[in-house]
């Protein structure tokens, strides 16, 4: 099994953005004040548009660093499944067992809570686990207000700490999307973003061929493949197994870091 490390980065300068914010609408009042409206106004939504962009691309790292991929050169990648643990938990840990694979789990507080057997037996058999919020607000985890960000991520890690008798120190963020008030809270908790650099929409596609497909076609050495569990489709198990069989084929082996 090829051991593989890594990055750890813990946001140093959570607020760094909001200087930067500052400073582009001071430059904004200038131009609204010196030449008007016509100026002012394309120069406002011009010095907004950065924000906007890093909230909304899951791998942008203007308000926190992130990791996309492993710094390695192996033919190894890192599975990330997302949304559990759901009804799909036991089977998707014997086929990454078939598969002498590993995975991190990306738990979601409340379904842990809920259901500690289960993340007791992802742990058990050896499988990394992260934080993915407390309650999965899908729709508005982009537009969390600074308290109740605070209290998705840090409710998940107490949950996960006392299932597991380990705290977490990875973090993805509800559909990838973090916005300025994750940063503060991953320094506190000395947690890391990860995002992904393979995936193939398995939340919504449902055939698990054609999601294998995406994925392989993104496949490099150190991917970080994002994967669920739980989805309406029910295909989740079937996906995981068409994706391992592909990493095998290509001679991939699945491994989780640290």
């Amino acid at each position: 099994m090829h051991q593989v490390l890594a990055p750890r980065r813990v946001p140093r300068r959570p607020h760094a953005w909001a200087w930067c914010l500052l400073a582009s609408q001071a430059v904004v009042a200038w131009l609204w004040w010196r030449f008007g409206w016509e100026i002012g106004l394309p120069a406002m939504v011009a010095s907004h548009a950065p924000f906007w962009w890093a909230t909304l691309v899951p791998d942008s790292a203007l308000f926190s660093p992130v990791v996309r991929r492993l710094p390695t050169d192996a033919q190894v990648a890192w599975l990330t499944i997302d949304d559990g643990p759901s009804a799909d938990t036991r089977a998707v840990l014997d086929v990454l067992d078939a598969f002498d694979a590993k995975a991190t789990f990306f738990l979601v507080g409340e379904r842990a809570r809920a259901q500690p057997a289960l993340v007791h037996e992802i742990a058990r058999r050896g499988h990394g686990i992260g934080n993915h919020s407390a309650t999965h607000p899908q729709a508005w985890f982009w537009a969390l207000p600074p308290a109740r960000m605070r209290a998705e991520i840090e409710r998940t890690q107490a949950t996960l700490r006392d299932l597991t008798g380990t705290t977490p120190h990875w973090f993805r963020a509800v559909v990838g999307m973090a916005n300025p008030f994750v940063a503060p809270v991953l320094k506190a908790h000395g947690m890391t973003r990860v995002a992904w650099s393979a995936r193939g929409y398995d939340a919504f596609a449902s055939d698990p061929q054609r999601v294998a497909d995406r994925i392989e076609r993104q496949l490099s050495p150190g991917a970080i493949v994002l994967l669920h569990e739980g989805a309406k489709h029910g295909r989740n198990v079937d996906t995981l197994r068409a994706v391992l069989e592909r990493l095998q084929a290509r001679g991939y082996r699945a491994v989780v870091p640290d």
